[in-house]
């Protein structure tokens, strides 16, 4: 067995389902809160891309940033995480809140409409051309973890290490504090926390804010691991974030983070022993089949129906 392209797929499968948990968490809050396939997540992502390659630019560029490469990834992060967290809030406000009671289908058009309106406001602006974050320029290549036939480059451990920080603190957020708390009773139900005292406009605004800038950091991360960037690639990484969100039961935050990794994995796999044609084909057959086994999700509860 060649040890060490399995390492490799093992790490390459890590680092893409990193950035799907990110982004399932977000579909999984939201859901979990409105019961809202929020599909214009995935395009929250590509703004939280752009706004953070528009930082890098700002700072001197791949070639010469004028602040050292540690803090000036660190001011991408935060800047596209509070860029996708105000996105958040406004397509809240504007495209869902006024939806809130109308029949189900209303929210999820809206939610389609919005995602059409940000991929077509980013091409206007920008362009149809990639935009390159030149991460090689940034960070050399060969800077990394190297131990036997374990070879990643350092910018991929940042990615993990980063998700997986964001995860734990979103986990650790929804467990442990008086927002957490909040928020669980709101997605338990809704009209009983109101009547606790639980202000659940605000609760919903920040679910929205939390996801949204979730969604903004795994931009930047994807501008980083993978180099460039387009209006488009909202599309493809909310697509895999919502499988990854389904298949570990969507409104269950462990579920998002084992789905996304679980999903990154077996695509990293499909690609590495199958073919990288046929990788998406295997992916949604995972989705499909654990739609019929387990229509929950992995980490998902059935629903319980009342008399």
């Amino acid at each position: 067995m060649d040890w060490e392209k399995l390492v490799q797929i093992i790490v390459n499968g890590t680092t893409l389902g990193s950035v799907y948990a990110l982004v399932a968490l977000g579909f999984s809050m939201v859901y979990g809160i409105l019961k809202l396939l929020n599909f214009a997540h995935g395009d929250v992502l590509m703004v939280g891309a752009f706004i953070g390659w528009g930082v890098l630019g700002r700072l001197g560029g791949s070639l010469d940033p004028t602040v050292p490469v540690v803090l000036l990834i660190a001011l991408m992060m935060v800047a596209s995480m509070i860029g996708g967290g105000f996105l958040g809030v406004a397509i809240e406000r504007f495209a869902y809140r006024p939806l809130r009671n109308a029949p189900r289908i209303a929210p999820l058009i809206s939610a389609l409409g919005v995602s059409f309106f940000l991929q077509n406001t980013v091409l206007l602006l920008w362009g149809a051309d990639f935009r390159s974050y030149d991460t090689f320029d940034l960070v050399d290549p060969f800077t990394g973890l190297h131990v036997g036939v374990l070879n990643v480059w350092i910018i991929r451990l940042v990615v993990i290490a980063s998700a997986f920080t964001m995860m734990l603190g979103l986990y650790a957020l929804v467990k442990k504090t008086k927002l957490g708390k909040a928020m669980q009773a709101t997605a338990f139900d809704r009209e009983a926390a109101a009547m606790m005292g639980i202000d659940v406009d605000k609760v919903i605004v920040k679910t929205f804010f939390i996801g949204s800038a979730l969604a903004g950091a795994a931009g930047v991360l994807v501008g980083l691991v993978f180099g460039q960037i387009n209006h488009f690639m909202g599309f493809n990484y909310g697509l895999k974030g919502f499988t990854a969100a389904v298949v570990g039961g969507i409104g269950s935050i462990p579920g998002a983070m084992f789905g996304g990794l679980f999903i990154g994995l077996a695509e990293a796999f499909a690609a590495g022993y199958i073919s990288n044609t046929f990788k998406d084909v295997i992916v949604f057959s995972i989705l499909i089949a654990v739609m019929i086994l387990r229509p929950s999700g992995l980490f998902g509860k059935a629903a319980v129906s009342k008399v």
